[in-house]
């Protein structure tokens, strides 16, 4: 098969990037022909044979003219459209593969691919991985991070919610912008091309399923996880946080708990706009962003890891990376951490956002490392999907909406 593999970045920038380059490599690997379509960038990685891709779009810098021109182009691109057609013109896909595409590349490009489908009389399946709420929700956490109170309101398609929460970094402007292109999208019914969606949890499937347009295209299929070595370590004495240190990652709670465990001792690895708080606390001992062998060592060294999260996470990876090296997980009960997490069998599950039950846990914990031990021996049965099995699954889709 012939698979068009689309997001709006084709550099390393976060998880959906990470994502469509592994996916691709093991498509590849297994004889499939794999392009990529996406925006220009200096660090860009992948690509297509007739190198198009659209402008860079930095929404947090650029010149005036290109200000008053964004609000435009994150709803509508008619220069994605004309990038996109060259690729499908010279590449002749079978499978449109979508993935975060919204504001920047827009759904313009799928009105695209059906009109090439249509013209051209060559049979296009278009596949859309959510990997968060963005086609139900305008600002894709089901999250009002004004208030930090998780919020479902958009879920019946009334965007004006969005307005009224200013939903959208807490500016009224964005959150029009926002708003409008969910509702232009809407009204255009652009969504029900889409063939099939796959849900990275059960919980965001059950949330994309109250859309009666997705509702019967969905899948929910866990993300894969690297398969590593399971090897005996001795474990140190410290609780282990990695990630970023933000709002919505639960940050603030964490230190809350930190400071109620003076006898603890934390290990926090990642940055963010919460740095400084993290640095105030006696008891963490910050080590700044890590990758590679060094965060694979604090993992595996780590009595068990914490993900402290209040939005609605999906599949964090920092969870599954953890049980896959046999570290423990203290995870909040929120969106599908749970999926994840056996409670009392491979790690505990906390009410989020609450900070005294969150302390309590990891005092359990730290005094009962007969515990930790346990949770540690039933990490090792996890049975999750690795890339090669995750790319073969996602091959019968291909297949099966081949037509």
């Amino acid at each position: 098969m012939k698979i068009l593999m689309i997001n709006k970045f084709l550099h390393p920038n976060g998880g959906s990037e990470t994502y469509i380059f592994k996916l691709g490599e093991v498509l590849k690997a297994r004889g499939h022909e794999v392009q990529y379509f996406g925006m220009e960038h200096e660090g860009r990685c992948v690509g297509n044979a007739v190198n198009a891709y659209t402008s860079d779009m930095d929404f947090h810098g650029g010149g005036r003219l290109s200000k008053l021109t964004y609000p435009i182009k994150t709803i509508y691109s008619s220069e994605a459209r004309k990038k996109i057609r060259i690729v499908l013109e010279d590449f002749e896909p079978d499978v449109c593969h979508l993935n975060n595409f919204n504001y920047q590349l827009t759904p313009s490009i799928i009105l695209e691919i059906k009109k090439w489908e249509r013209e051209t009389k060559h049979k296009v399946r278009i596949v859309a991985t959510a990997h968060d709420y963005q086609l139900i929700c305008p600002n894709h956490q089901l999250n009002n991070p004004n208030t930090h109170e998780n919020c479902e309101k958009c879920l019946g398609g009334s965007y004006i919610n969005c307005i009224k929460g200013k939903c959208i970094h807490g500016s009224t402007a964005k959150s029009i912008i926002g708003t409008l292109e969910a509702s232009f999208w809407k009204a255009k019914g652009v969504y029900k091309h889409i063939d099939i969606i796959i849900c990275c949890s059960n919980f965001l499937k059950t949330k994309m399923d109250t859309n009666p347009v997705f509702a019967g295209k969905t899948v929910a299929i866990h993300n894969f996880t690297e398969r590593t070595v399971w090897r005996e370590v001795e474990k140190e004495d410290y609780c282990l946080y990695f990630g970023r240190y933000s709002e919505e990652k639960g940050v603030k709670v964490l230190i809350e708990a930190c400071k109620k465990l003076p006898e603890i001792k934390f290990i926090f690895a990642g940055s963010g706009p919460f740095e400084e708080d993290v640095n105030k606390v006696h008891n963490i001992t910050n080590v700044g962003f890590k990758t590679g062998s060094e965060l694979d060592d604090l993992i595996r060294k780590a009595r068990f890891s914490i993900c402290p999260s209040v939005v609605h996470e999906n599949c964090p990876f920092s969870v599954m990376e953890s049980q896959e090296r046999g570290t423990p997980v203290v995870g909040a009960k929120v969106g599908g951490v749970p999926e994840l997490i056996e409670d009392g069998v491979n790690g505990r599950l906390f009410e989020s956002g609450n900070v005294d039950a969150l302390a309590e846990l990891i005092r359990e914990l730290w005094h009962n490392p007969e515990l930790v031990n346990f949770y540690r021996e039933h990490c090792r049965n996890l049975n999750r999907d690795d890339l090669k099995k995750y790319g073969m699954k996602l091959e019968k889709l291909y297949a099966g909406y081949m037509g």
